[in-house]
Formats: structure tokens, C-alpha cells, sequence
């Protein structure tokens, strides 16, 4: 017991608490996020995942943070930066250094797709608060429950659509899917709402049925670390 409080201790002293976002593709994430970048510019930040392929045209190792009023990118396994922007940025390693890395307990979660690695690591997230912003980590249910084992103490939240009947016009509403990938989004999504309903896997649970009232809890439950970080800021 002695050991977590102190491990959370440290977590806070190290910067602002992370936010973990979760929640399946349609529920409003990126429309929820876009509104609270814009109302509090310079205030969350981004990590800069560690991938396995090589970099693209244009593309720079370890490129540095940015604020977030125009780029949201977090981790690997949702990337809402597939809606607000088509950057990001990565730190490129090889598949034997990554492995390494992610079998010493470096990262906290990884994926593989298409080949190549992607995930987030510790001292990427810690990097974001030692600049005294707060990290918004767009993970899925996987990547929460393995965050849930780490000591970085952040907050949890989970955005859900009011109903499977509501997410599969807005998905359709997109036109962007084939039926397929829709199919797989709507089963991916059902998963996901069971799950969220575990007790104590979330501090909070948006149902994203009403805009103005979820991006109200939203900005609630993340008032208390976006308050310090502008304090410290006017400092």
C-alpha cells in the first residue's frame, strides 16, 4: 500500500497527471478534443511513439513536443490524429532494440501491424510532463488495463456513443468505410462499451449522447491538472 501511494506521489511531482482517453471510433473523441485544445491552447501535449518501420519522406526521428492546438497525436492503438491531422511523429528503432525495450517493462503498451512495431513508452509520456504539459494518451481497452499496471497515475476516461444504434449512423453518416471495416468498427465498439463498464477500470464515463453536457464532464473531471499547468505557467 506504502509503495503506491509513494509511487503516486512521485508521479505528481513529476508534472501533470496524464489522460488516458478511451472510447471506440464514433463516439465524439476527436470532436470532444478539438473543443478543449482550442479553449485551452498550450496547455496538454503529445507523446512521441516508437515504431519499427522506417521513416516516410519528410518524416524526422524523435521529431520534438508540440502544443496542441493544431496536432493531437497520442499512441498507437487509436490515433485520433487520423481525423485532426495526417502528421506524427516517431522515434525509428529497430526491431531488436524495440523488443528489448518492451520486454524490460520501457513501454506501456505496443502493437504490431503490418509488420512493424508501434507503441508508447514510459519516458515518452514523462518527457510530455517535464514540460509541464499534459499528456493525452488515446488508448484502447488493452492499452488501458496494461497502463493500469504502470505507475504513471493518470486519469481515466472513457467516451461511449448513447447507444450501437447511434455509433452506426454516425460511422455510415462518414461514408468512409467499406461494409466490412464498418462491421469490424461495430463489433470492436461492442466489446468496448461491455468493458467500460467494469468498476474501477475509469474515474469517469461519458455517454456522448448531448455535446455541450459531455464536453461539460470532460473538461470537469480535467479542470483541477489544466488549472495547475496554467498556474505554473503564469509563474
Amino acid at each position: 500500500m506504502y509503495q503506491k501511494i509513494f509511487s503516486r506521489l512521485l508521479s505528481a511531482m513529476a508534472g501533470p497527471r496524464p489522460v488516458v482517453l478511451s472510447g471506440p471510433s464514433g463516439a465524439g473523441k476527436s470532436t470532444l478534443l478539438k473543443r478543449l485544445l482550442k479553449e485551452y491552447e498550450g496547455v496538454f501535449g503529445f507523446s512521441v511513439s516508437h515504431t519499427t518501420r522506417n521513416p516516410r519522406p519528410g518524416e524526422v526521428n524523435g521529431k520534438g513536443l508540440k502544443y496542441l492546438p493544431i496536432l493531437l497525436e497520442a499512441t498507437t492503438l487509436l490515433p485520433l490524429a487520423d481525423v485532426l491531422s495526417s502528421a506524427r511523429d516517431y522515434h525509428y528503432v529497430t526491431r531488436e532494440a524495440m523488443q528489448k525495450a518492451i520486454d524490460s517493462g520501457e513501454f506501456i503498451e505496443n502493437a504490431e501491424f503490418s509488420g512493424n512495431i508501434y507503441g508508447t513508452s514510459k519516458a515518452s509520456v514523462q518527457d510530455v510532463q517535464a514540460k509541464n504539459l499534459i499528456c493525452i494518451l488515446d488508448i484502447d481497452m488493452q492499452g488501458v488495463k496494461n497502463i493500469k499496471k504502470t505507475d504513471l497515475n493518470p486519469i481515466y476516461v472513457s467516451i461511449q456513443p448513447p447507444s450501437m444504434e447511434i455509433l452506426e449512423k454516425r460511422l455510415r453518416d462518414r461514408q468512409t468505410e467499406t461494409e466490412q471495416s464498418l462491421q469490424k468498427r461495430l463489433e470492436a465498439a461492442r466489446i468496448d462499451m461491455e468493458i467500460s463498464k467494469e468498476s474501477g477500470l475509469f474515474d469517469v464515463v461519458i455517454i456522448n449522447d448531448d455535446l455541450e453536457e459531455a464536453y461539460g464532464k470532460l473538461k470537469g473531471v480535467l479542470i483541477e491538472e489544466i488549472n495547475k499547468v496554467q498556474d505554473a505557467q503564469k509563474s
